[in-house]
């Protein structure tokens, strides 16, 4: 069912002022940054072997991310598996009782589709599901 670990995205008040860790101290490279307006945030892909780490600022203050943000300050938001069906895998955990936030697949702008599965159902994490759709 599952793949890899996709990314693990983190939560920051500001892009520039956290790469001074994640790249600067840690030596992580920038690969590139993006402006997501659907999800009001900026974001900076940091590869990490076959995984990366996503920083994500808010770009909205009333964003979903900003207020995240606001109520619980920055750090890991959630954890990303690459499955290879994603229908198939949430069918799986369906019967299995675990608490969905997407029931059904959201296909982002990009073509790919994913799916969150509620923190209550997964230790206090937040995980998202991610199938890559290839053309």
């Amino acid at each position: 069912m599952i793949k890899k670990v996709n990314h693990i995205a983190v939560f920051v008040a500001d892009l520039d002022a956290s790469m001074r860790f994640w790249v600067d101290a840690l030596g992580l490279e920038l690969s590139h940054k993006e402006h997501v307006a659907s999800q009001a945030v900026d974001v900076a892909f940091l590869p990490v072997g076959d995984s990366k780490i996503e920083l994500l600022q808010p770009t909205d203050s009333e964003s979903g991310v900003a207020r995240y943000l606001e109520k619980r300050g920055p750090g890991m938001h959630h954890i990303c598996f690459e499955v290879d069906d994603l229908e198939a895998a949430l069918a799986r955990l369906t019967k299995a009782d675990v608490q969905l936030i997407n029931e059904t697949p959201v296909t982002g702008s990009d073509g790919r589709k994913f799916a969150f599965i509620h923190p209550k159902s997964a230790n206090g994490v937040l995980v998202e599901l991610y199938e890559l759709v290839t053309v």
